[in-house]
Protein backbone atom coordinates (compact mmCIF):
# COMPACT_ATOMS: atom_id res chain seq x y z
CA UNK A 1 0.00 0.00 0.00
CA UNK A 2 2.75 2.26 0.86
CA UNK A 3 4.47 1.50 -1.97
CA UNK A 4 1.97 2.22 -4.56
CA UNK A 5 1.19 5.56 -2.61
CA UNK A 6 4.44 6.57 -3.41
CA UNK A 7 5.27 5.27 -6.79
CA UNK A 8 1.77 5.63 -8.24
CA UNK A 9 1.45 1.76 -8.84
CA UNK A 10 1.88 -2.03 -7.66
CA UNK A 11 5.34 -2.06 -7.05
CA UNK A 12 7.25 -5.63 -6.57
CA UNK A 13 10.58 -6.51 -4.47
CA UNK A 14 13.44 -8.67 -5.83
CA UNK A 15 15.69 -10.24 -3.65
CA UNK A 16 18.91 -10.83 -5.05
CA UNK A 17 22.13 -12.60 -4.26
CA UNK A 18 25.16 -11.03 -4.65
CA UNK A 19 27.55 -13.41 -3.18
CA UNK A 20 28.60 -11.56 0.27
CA UNK A 21 29.29 -13.73 3.42
CA UNK A 22 28.90 -12.37 7.07
CA UNK A 23 31.67 -11.25 9.55
CA UNK A 24 29.77 -13.30 11.93
CA UNK A 25 30.87 -16.39 10.22
CA UNK A 26 33.84 -16.37 8.75
CA UNK A 27 37.02 -17.74 10.23
CA UNK A 28 35.08 -20.68 12.04
CA UNK A 29 32.57 -18.71 13.74
CA UNK A 30 29.13 -19.89 13.72
CA UNK A 31 26.75 -17.30 12.83
CA UNK A 32 23.93 -16.42 14.70
CA UNK A 33 21.85 -19.19 16.12
CA UNK A 34 18.64 -18.94 13.76
CA UNK A 35 20.94 -18.46 10.76
CA UNK A 36 21.65 -21.27 8.09
CA UNK A 37 24.23 -21.10 5.52
CA UNK A 38 21.99 -19.27 3.09
CA UNK A 39 22.14 -16.33 5.23
CA UNK A 40 18.18 -16.00 4.44
CA UNK A 41 18.79 -16.22 0.91
CA UNK A 42 16.66 -19.60 -0.13
CA UNK A 43 14.64 -17.22 -2.36
CA UNK A 44 17.27 -15.90 -4.48
CA UNK A 45 18.78 -17.37 -7.68
CA UNK A 46 22.83 -17.29 -6.58
CA UNK A 47 23.99 -19.22 -9.74
CA UNK A 48 23.08 -16.22 -12.01
CA UNK A 49 24.95 -12.43 -12.03
CA UNK A 50 22.48 -9.75 -10.73
CA UNK A 51 21.09 -8.56 -14.16
CA UNK A 52 20.33 -12.15 -14.63
CA UNK A 53 18.77 -12.75 -11.59
CA UNK A 54 16.66 -9.55 -12.19
CA UNK A 55 15.27 -10.36 -15.70
CA UNK A 56 14.41 -13.76 -14.51
CA UNK A 57 12.77 -12.42 -11.67
CA UNK A 58 11.17 -9.86 -13.88
CA UNK A 59 9.61 -12.08 -16.16
CA UNK A 60 7.21 -13.63 -13.80
CA UNK A 61 6.09 -10.61 -12.16
CA UNK A 62 5.60 -8.91 -15.82
CA UNK A 63 3.24 -11.29 -16.43
CA UNK A 64 0.85 -10.05 -13.85
CA UNK A 65 1.53 -6.77 -15.14
CA UNK A 66 3.69 -5.08 -13.11
CA UNK A 67 6.24 -2.78 -14.52
CA UNK A 68 8.41 -1.40 -11.54
CA UNK A 69 10.41 -2.97 -9.23
CA UNK A 70 13.12 -2.71 -5.90
CA UNK A 71 16.32 -4.58 -6.25
CA UNK A 72 16.53 -6.29 -2.91
CA UNK A 73 20.00 -7.54 -1.59
CA UNK A 74 18.57 -9.98 0.27
CA UNK A 75 20.90 -12.53 2.63
CA UNK A 76 23.97 -12.36 4.62
CA UNK A 77 25.67 -8.82 5.02
CA UNK A 78 25.36 -6.71 1.84
CA UNK A 79 27.71 -4.26 3.04
CA UNK A 80 30.53 -6.09 3.72
CA UNK A 81 33.11 -5.67 0.91
CA UNK A 82 34.98 -2.88 -0.09
CA UNK A 83 33.73 0.25 -1.55
CA UNK A 84 34.62 -0.24 -5.16
CA UNK A 85 33.36 -3.83 -5.42
CA UNK A 86 29.93 -2.22 -3.37
CA UNK A 87 29.77 0.60 -5.81
CA UNK A 88 30.00 -2.26 -8.63
CA UNK A 89 27.49 -4.22 -7.48
CA UNK A 90 24.85 -1.67 -6.69
CA UNK A 91 25.27 -0.16 -9.85
CA UNK A 92 24.40 -3.71 -11.77
CA UNK A 93 21.24 -3.41 -9.87
CA UNK A 94 19.72 -0.14 -11.23
CA UNK A 95 17.76 -0.22 -14.63
CA UNK A 96 15.02 1.82 -15.80
CA UNK A 97 12.36 -0.33 -14.21
CA UNK A 98 13.93 -0.09 -11.02
CA UNK A 99 12.55 2.91 -8.63
CA UNK A 100 15.05 1.48 -5.35
CA UNK A 101 17.63 0.07 -3.70
CA UNK A 102 17.15 -2.21 -0.74
CA UNK A 103 19.99 -3.03 0.62
CA UNK A 104 20.06 -5.62 4.10
CA UNK A 105 23.00 -5.37 6.14
CA UNK A 106 24.19 -5.35 10.39
CA UNK A 107 24.90 -2.71 12.50
CA UNK A 108 28.17 -3.19 12.39
CA UNK A 109 28.72 -2.47 8.76
CA UNK A 110 27.93 0.56 8.34
CA UNK A 111 29.71 3.28 8.02
CA UNK A 112 30.49 6.53 6.55
CA UNK A 113 32.73 5.69 3.62
CA UNK A 114 29.80 3.13 2.72
CA UNK A 115 26.70 5.76 2.92
CA UNK A 116 29.02 8.50 1.11
CA UNK A 117 29.46 5.98 -1.71
CA UNK A 118 25.73 5.06 -1.40
CA UNK A 119 24.86 8.70 -1.41
CA UNK A 120 26.74 9.62 -4.49
CA UNK A 121 24.81 6.77 -6.53
CA UNK A 122 21.60 8.00 -5.12
CA UNK A 123 22.47 11.96 -6.53
CA UNK A 124 24.05 9.89 -9.87
CA UNK A 125 21.39 7.70 -10.48
CA UNK A 126 18.10 9.86 -9.20
CA UNK A 127 16.94 6.31 -6.72
CA UNK A 128 15.77 5.47 -3.89
CA UNK A 129 17.39 4.07 -0.98
CA UNK A 130 16.53 1.75 2.21
CA UNK A 131 18.34 -0.19 4.39
CA UNK A 132 17.13 -3.43 6.60
CA UNK A 133 18.66 -3.43 9.69
CA UNK A 134 18.47 -6.43 11.76
CA UNK A 135 18.17 -5.54 15.46
CA UNK A 136 16.09 -9.02 16.20
CA UNK A 137 16.38 -7.97 20.12
CA UNK A 138 16.26 -5.05 22.53
CA UNK A 139 17.59 -7.08 24.92
CA UNK A 140 21.17 -7.19 24.85
CA UNK A 141 21.99 -9.88 26.88
CA UNK A 142 19.62 -12.15 24.22
CA UNK A 143 21.84 -11.04 21.58
CA UNK A 144 24.81 -12.77 23.31
CA UNK A 145 22.81 -15.68 23.60
CA UNK A 146 21.98 -16.22 20.36
CA UNK A 147 25.85 -15.15 19.41
CA UNK A 148 24.46 -11.68 16.86
CA UNK A 149 28.18 -10.56 16.92
CA UNK A 150 26.75 -6.45 17.62
CA UNK A 151 25.51 -4.56 20.47
CA UNK A 152 22.04 -2.74 20.89
CA UNK A 153 24.56 0.57 21.25
CA UNK A 154 25.72 -0.61 17.72
CA UNK A 155 22.28 -1.08 16.73
CA UNK A 156 21.60 2.41 17.60
CA UNK A 157 24.42 3.87 16.20
CA UNK A 158 24.17 3.09 13.25
CA UNK A 159 20.32 3.81 12.78
CA UNK A 160 21.43 7.56 13.86
CA UNK A 161 23.97 7.50 11.05
CA UNK A 162 21.36 6.60 8.24
CA UNK A 163 19.08 9.05 9.24
CA UNK A 164 22.34 11.30 9.01
CA UNK A 165 22.36 10.91 5.69
CA UNK A 166 18.31 10.46 5.09
CA UNK A 167 18.31 6.88 3.97
CA UNK A 168 15.05 5.12 4.92
CA UNK A 169 15.27 2.54 7.65
CA UNK A 170 13.42 -0.54 8.20
CA UNK A 171 14.50 -2.98 11.46
CA UNK A 172 13.85 -6.41 11.79
CA UNK A 173 12.74 -8.01 15.21
CA UNK A 174 11.87 -11.25 16.18
CA UNK A 175 9.09 -11.10 18.86
CA UNK A 176 9.61 -14.87 20.46
CA UNK A 177 13.69 -15.22 20.79
CA UNK A 178 14.05 -17.68 23.74
CA UNK A 179 14.84 -15.76 26.63
CA UNK A 180 12.94 -12.91 25.74
CA UNK A 181 9.38 -11.77 27.65
CA UNK A 182 6.93 -9.24 26.99
CA UNK A 183 9.00 -6.14 28.73
CA UNK A 184 11.66 -6.79 26.00
CA UNK A 185 8.64 -6.65 23.42
CA UNK A 186 7.86 -3.30 24.83
CA UNK A 187 11.02 -1.95 25.32
CA UNK A 188 11.82 -2.62 21.33
CA UNK A 189 8.54 -0.62 20.29
CA UNK A 190 9.72 1.95 22.46
CA UNK A 191 13.24 1.78 20.78
CA UNK A 192 12.43 1.58 17.38
CA UNK A 193 10.06 4.61 18.23
CA UNK A 194 12.61 6.54 20.04
CA UNK A 195 15.04 6.29 16.43
CA UNK A 196 12.09 7.25 14.32
CA UNK A 197 12.67 4.50 12.07
CA UNK A 198 10.94 4.40 8.94
CA UNK A 199 9.71 0.81 8.88
CA UNK A 200 9.74 -2.66 10.78
CA UNK A 201 9.87 -6.18 9.85
CA UNK A 202 8.33 -8.33 12.74
CA UNK A 203 9.21 -12.05 12.57
CA UNK A 204 8.37 -15.15 14.13
CA UNK A 205 11.17 -17.50 14.72
CA UNK A 206 11.17 -20.29 12.53
CA UNK A 207 14.01 -23.32 12.76
CA UNK A 208 16.07 -24.41 9.60
CA UNK A 209 18.06 -27.21 9.23
CA UNK A 210 21.82 -26.11 9.18
CA UNK A 211 21.56 -24.03 12.12
CA UNK A 212 22.22 -24.14 15.74
CA UNK A 213 18.97 -23.52 16.88
CA UNK A 214 18.08 -26.35 14.86
CA UNK A 215 20.12 -28.96 15.89
CA UNK A 216 19.61 -26.97 19.97
CA UNK A 217 15.77 -28.28 18.72
CA UNK A 218 16.43 -31.36 17.45
CA UNK A 219 18.03 -32.30 20.84
CA UNK A 220 15.35 -30.90 23.05
CA UNK A 221 17.31 -28.26 24.06
CA UNK A 222 14.84 -25.32 22.57
CA UNK A 223 11.07 -24.44 23.07
CA UNK A 224 9.42 -22.17 20.88
CA UNK A 225 6.42 -20.66 22.86
CA UNK A 226 3.10 -21.09 21.72
CA UNK A 227 1.09 -18.82 18.85
CA UNK A 228 -1.21 -17.55 21.56
CA UNK A 229 1.53 -16.10 22.81
CA UNK A 230 2.97 -14.34 20.10
CA UNK A 231 -0.09 -13.59 19.05
CA UNK A 232 0.04 -11.46 22.25
CA UNK A 233 3.11 -9.88 21.66
CA UNK A 234 2.50 -8.82 18.60
CA UNK A 235 -0.47 -7.15 19.41
CA UNK A 236 1.45 -5.46 22.70
CA UNK A 237 4.11 -4.41 20.24
CA UNK A 238 2.16 -2.88 18.17
CA UNK A 239 0.07 -0.72 20.66
CA UNK A 240 4.07 0.61 21.97
CA UNK A 241 4.84 1.44 18.35
CA UNK A 242 5.05 4.65 17.35
CA UNK A 243 1.95 4.87 14.30
CA UNK A 244 3.93 6.52 11.86
CA UNK A 245 6.37 4.02 11.46
CA UNK A 246 5.24 1.52 8.63
CA UNK A 247 4.59 -2.30 9.34
CA UNK A 248 5.87 -4.38 6.52
CA UNK A 249 5.32 -8.05 7.70
CA UNK A 250 3.90 -9.16 10.82
CA UNK A 251 4.85 -13.08 10.94
CA UNK A 252 7.81 -14.43 9.24
CA UNK A 253 7.83 -16.34 5.81
CA UNK A 254 9.69 -19.72 5.94
CA UNK A 255 11.50 -21.56 3.40
CA UNK A 256 9.22 -24.25 1.96
CA UNK A 257 12.32 -26.69 1.99
CA UNK A 258 14.59 -26.88 4.99
CA UNK A 259 12.38 -26.19 7.82
CA UNK A 260 12.01 -28.15 11.51
CA UNK A 261 9.31 -25.43 12.81
CA UNK A 262 7.73 -23.35 11.23
CA UNK A 263 4.74 -20.39 12.08
CA UNK A 264 3.14 -23.49 14.06
CA UNK A 265 1.79 -25.46 11.09
CA UNK A 266 -0.19 -22.56 10.11
CA UNK A 267 0.00 -19.88 6.87
CA UNK A 268 0.88 -16.39 7.09
CA UNK A 269 -2.42 -15.36 6.18
CA UNK A 270 -4.00 -17.09 9.11
CA UNK A 271 -1.85 -15.80 11.76
CA UNK A 272 -2.39 -12.21 10.65
CA UNK A 273 -6.34 -13.15 10.48
CA UNK A 274 -5.37 -13.55 14.61
CA UNK A 275 -3.36 -10.85 14.76
CA UNK A 276 -6.36 -8.40 13.66
CA UNK A 277 -9.10 -10.28 15.32
CA UNK A 278 -6.99 -10.26 19.07
CA UNK A 279 -6.63 -6.11 17.91
CA UNK A 280 -10.61 -6.00 17.80
CA UNK A 281 -11.20 -8.21 20.90
CA UNK A 282 -8.63 -5.84 22.93
CA UNK A 283 -9.91 -2.84 20.88
CA UNK A 284 -6.95 -1.56 20.39
CA UNK A 285 -4.74 -0.40 17.58
CA UNK A 286 -0.53 0.45 16.38
CA UNK A 287 0.56 3.50 18.94
CA UNK A 288 -2.36 3.59 21.27
CA UNK A 289 -0.13 2.71 24.52
CA UNK A 290 3.17 4.85 22.56
CA UNK A 291 4.92 6.87 25.20
CA UNK A 292 7.71 7.49 22.50
CA UNK A 293 6.72 9.05 18.87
Amino acid sequence: MELKKKYGEKVQRLPLNAGFTCPNRENGKPGCLFCDETGSGFTTFGNLTIKEQLEKMKERYRKKGIRKFISYFQNYTNTYAPTDVLRKIYTEAIDEDIVQLDIATRPDCIDKEILEMVDKIRKDYKIEVSFDIGLQSANYHTLVKINRGHTLAEYIYAVNLLKEYRFEVVSHIILNLPGDNMLDVIEGAKILSALNVDGVKIHSLYIVYGSIFGEMYKSGKLEVGTLENYVERTVTFLENLSPRIVIHRLVADPPLEGTIFGNWGKTKAEIVHLIEKRLAERNTYQGKKASII
